[in-house]
């Protein structure tokens, strides 16, 4: 770790030309020496680069020559990038005042005398509408794998005001050392896009790293959440994904009645949400992909250094995010999965998280 650590911004490109002219400039005018702008393009033919050689004729630009997604724009503009500290930016968070000089400092905590807060990876707060509400200040996981961006909605004067570890980060604004990203490798491209920073966010966790947030360094971002019904495929995909990726067996072992219970649920929503074909594929996807998901898990869990009951502990059983729908507030729904989640608490004596995960994990 570095106390005065250079900061590599890895903004990935794809018909971003709109977000990044609002981006770009919000961030490299707050630039110390050093600090570089990575941008890995997955062939906009927007007219996106042409904005970057405006806006910023120093930054490096990856053409990647296609679409490669989030995973593998990360990836390649990772591999250019020089600096002691990677931070992956969406394209449409801007940056606000004083941004740069705090996402750094858990970084300049970390290479202090006491250690300071021993990160080996953290986000910056999101906000959205022009800051006026958090769009995440902490991301979720439920036990079967379902996430979301937590806090989502509230107003920001209630967003988290102090640094503190989280259960999982935002690819939004996610900020990882080099020695670390190296360590592990990166983004799995499989994913192409979601998920992708819930699983690098257990595999730091699973190998007794900690993760949180530095609520000072702030992003405002333009969230939408729909955009399509193929986008519900891959979020199916990856979660199962992340799920035979990482889970402890005894853990699995434990979920694998609520994790069949949930998916003949998720089928049945699907269905009823014009979405079931999209499901049925991601089914698909992830039988074709299990002989490679097995090899990845033994390797990962390999590197285990934690019990299932302190992986378990930053899991929560309430499904509180507003786009849930009926089940965020189903009184019954909530009833049974804190109960299922009670039992396998108990078998694993799960310890209480530093910061607990969700109301009533």
């Amino acid at each position: 770790m570095s106390e005065h650590p250079r900061l590599s911004v890895v903004l990935i490109t794809w018909r971003e030309r709109e977000a990044i002219e609002r981006t770009i400039p919000a961030l490299i005018e707050q630039f110390e020496e050093g600090d570089e702008l990575v941008v890995s393009d997955n062939d906009s033919q927007d007219g996106s680069l042409d904005a970057v050689a405006e806006l910023a004729p120093n930054a490096t630009v990856v053409r990647n020559g296609d679409n490669l997604g989030f995973t593998g724009g990360c990836n390649a503009g990772a591999a250019a990038a020089s600096g002691d500290l990677l931070l992956f930016l969406n394209p449409d968070a801007v940056p606000q005042p004083g941004f740069v000089e705090a996402i750094k400092e858990p970084m300049r905590a970390a290479a202090g005398s006491d250690g300071g807060r021993r990160w080996d990876a953290w986000m910056g707060l999101v906000t959205s509408e022009n800051g006026r509400i958090v769009n995440t200040d902490g991301n979720e996981i439920h036990y079967t794998g379902i996430c979301w961006a937590g806090g989502d909605g509230r107003p920001a004067s209630q967003a988290v005001d102090s640094p503190q570890e989280v259960p999982y980060l935002s690819g939004a604004c996610l900020a990882v050392p080099m020695e670390v990203w190296r360590r592990y490798g990166g983004f799995p491209p499989p994913f192409f896009i979601y998920h992708e920073d819930v699983d690098i966010s257990l595999r730091v966790r699973l190998e007794g790293g900690h993760v949180g947030i530095e609520p000072a360094a702030i992003v405002d971002h333009d969230y939408e959440f729909t955009k399509g019904a193929a986008k519900w495929r891959r979020l199916e995909r990856n979660r199962w994904a992340v799920i035979l990726r990482n889970y402890p067996t005894a853990l699995l072992l434990l979920l694998l009645p609520a994790l069949l219970a949930t998916e003949l649920a998720m089928l049945v929503v699907a269905a009823a949400g014009g979405w079931g074909r999209q499901k049925l594929l991601a089914i698909g996807d992830t039988i074709a992909a299990l002989p490679r998901l097995f090899r990845e898990r033994r390797e990962i869990q390999a590197r285990r250094k934690i019990s299932a009951a302190e992986f378990a502990a930053w899991l929560t059983p309430d499904l509180d995010s507003r786009y849930l729908g009926r089940a965020s507030r189903s009184p019954l729904l909530r009833a049974l999965l804190r109960g299922y989640w009670a039992l396998v608490r108990a078998v694993l004596r799960v310890p209480a998280p530093e910061r607990a995960p969700g109301p009533g994990a």
